[in-house]
């Protein structure tokens, strides 16, 4: 794989959530582990578009709900879905 792997977290980030945090850090930990680089950004519920989502190799539903737009993280999963892209939920 070329380039580093981009990673859209589907959430609406709130720092005070450690959970939240949590994500972030184990994204990279992993990253670190697997010898690969990871560009992750969290996706507002309310922005999770086609156009959006477009942008990532993979998406992760993160945890810390409720949403902003729960409709934005079901068409977040529709989307991983329909293209096959791989998925994650926590």
């Amino acid at each position: 794989m070329a380039g580093a792997l981009r990673i859209g977290i589907l959430g609406d980030f709130t720092a005070e959530f450690a959970s939240h945090v949590a994500t972030n850090e184990a994204l990279q930990m992993a990253a670190r582990a697997a010898g690969l680089e990871v560009l992750s950004e969290w996706v507002p519920t309310q922005e999770a578009s086609d156009p959006r989502l477009a942008a990532f190799d993979g998406l992760w539903a993160s945890p810390g709900s409720p949403y902003k737009s729960f409709d934005g993280m079901l068409r977040g999963i529709r989307y991983a879905r329909e293209r096959g892209k791989p998925f994650v939920a926590t």
